[in-house]
């Protein structure tokens, strides 16, 4: 599936264990068009090109609700949910769409990371080459953090998956110094056996490049690095994310990376290249854009971003 305009094309049969898609992307067309409309009607995408991250600090969380909903960085109040890094938050549900299946969310950068620059700089192999453990991430103008909106955004997730019945891990809840390196980001997934692994970021581009993209792992079999089982795979849970996502958040596909199709394909990252099964990264917008550093900013968009990428690994292990 890719975009042209607000319409997708039908996507060519990519495993053989897997239907044909044509039945669920007719389905997504509608919502695909309404979330276009509503874009064009709130602001349009402007020209550019290019992408950056600035080295940032992480803003306080928010108090706990009372109530017992999720508060506005997406966790729970109850004191003893202390999750740690690539365990599951709580039991899942005994039955549910998902009873069986394994979801690792990956939330982008770590919010102490900027204290810790020289261990985050440390080198590790990806297989093609040697890159960074981490990076800090960017941030909004007014500094709001990727990393405090990537956790926001994994809370939500895990709560809506959890209740599909999956059981969900993350690769790290802020309750570690730095990190995890890219490395161990793509070992958690593997060593948990995830059905499927999502990335979750924010770009860091110039003003007026708006709009989400899903970087699909590209073919690769360099050292440790062997993608070839994953890439087919990878690009249906990219795409169904992809779709899911315009459906539900109204955000169009990038105006500056992927020609307008919101899938690009990258072999420079360690977390896909080591990765050996489904994974896809999520770029949910661009911070440095105030248009859509007012989208990533707001609570309720950040729940319906979280829904968006739920429904689409929900199709992906359903179909």
């Amino acid at each position: 599936m890719s975009y042209v305009g607000p319409d997708f094309e039908p996507p060519q049969p990519r495993r053989p264990r897997r239907g044909p898609l044509t039945v669920a992307l007719a389905a997504l067309v509608p919502g695909a068009l309404l979330g276009w409309l509503v874009y064009e009607t709130v602001g349009g995408s402007g020209d550019g090109g290019g992408s950056g991250q600035a080295t940032v600090r992480s803003s306080s969380p928010a108090a706990p609700s009372a109530s017992g909903a999720p508060t506005d960085d997406g966790k729970k109040p109850s004191a003893s949910r202390t999750p740690t890094a690539s365990s599951t938050s709580a039991p899942a549900p005994a039955s549910g769409p998902l009873k069986g299946k394994v979801v690792v969310i990956d939330p982008g950068h770590n919010p102490e990371n900027f204290q810790h620059a020289s261990e985050i700089n440390r080198k590790v192999n990806i297989g093609t080459n040697w890159k960074e453990c981490d990076t800090t991430g960017t941030s909004t103008n007014d500094g709001y953090t990727e990393a405090k909106f990537t956790l926001d955004v994994a809370h939500r997730m895990r709560t809506l998956l959890e209740k599909q019945g999956a059981t969900v891990k993350l690769t790290q809840d802020g309750d570690r110094p730095y990190g995890p390196c890219v490395d161990e980001r793509a070992r958690i997934g593997n060593q948990a056996k995830a059905d499927a692994v999502v990335s979750i970021h924010a770009d860091g581009s110039g003003a007026g490049n708006r709009g989400f993209h899903v970087i699909l792992p590209g073919a690769v079999h360099a050292g440790a690095a062997d993608t070839r089982a994953i890439v087919a795979p990878s690009r249906d849970l990219g795409e169904r994310v992809a779709g899911r996502f315009v459906a539900v958040t109204g955000s169009a596909p990038s105006n500056y990376i992927g020609d307008g199709t919101g899938l690009v394909t990258r072999k420079d990252l360690g977390g896909l290249n080591l990765s050996t099964v489904p994974k896809v990264f999520i770029e949910c917008g661009n911070m440095r854009d105030s248009k859509d550093a007012a989208l990533l900013t707001s609570g309720a968009w950040r729940q319906k971003a979280a829904q968006g990428i739920s429904e689409g690994i929900t199709s992906f292990l359903r179909a």
